[in-house]
């Protein structure tokens, strides 16, 4: 089971890859801007626990994408101390495209099968992951 689950991840990720490349945004990037397209001006450790990426690897990212454009920082109003991550009116502009992307690979790995067997598929995944995550104590 967990050679198919890494497997069919990797295909999706291959697709996925080959999709978003065109408009300039790494695969390592996109966890990223879905997260800041459904709540923006997180901090880096706001969006390292959304996207469940190590917070090292998060500044990298971070670095990469402000240099992409996708991203710019900003002090926090209330609290100078805290960096706000906010979305560039480019990385705007790609939300249409980027979420076009997520359902035409989602179709295409779903391909065939009923909507029962997407719905069983998702929960068996979401109960999967579960066990995996409390087993790892992330719970």
């Amino acid at each position: 089971m967990g050679y198919q689950l890494n497997l069919a991840a990797r295909l999706m990720g291959q697709l996925l890859a080959s999709r978003i490349a065109q408009h300039g945004v790494a695969p390592g990037q996109f966890a990223q801007l879905l997260a800041l397209y459904d709540h923006d001006g997180q901090t880096a450790a706001e969006l390292s626990a959304a996207v469940a990426i190590e917070p090292g690897t998060m500044t990298k990212t971070l670095q990469r994408m402000e240099r992409d454009g996708l991203i710019e920082r900003g002090t926090d109003p209330h609290d100078r101390r805290q960096v706000r991550i906010h979305l560039t009116a480019r990385a705007r502009s790609l939300e249409p495209v980027m979420r076009s992307v997520i359902a035409e690979v989602n179709a295409q790995a779903l391909h065939g099968l009923s909507d029962e067997r997407k719905r069983s598929l998702m929960l068996t995944l979401e109960r999967v992951i579960g066990n995996a995550e409390a087993s790892l104590g992330r719970q």
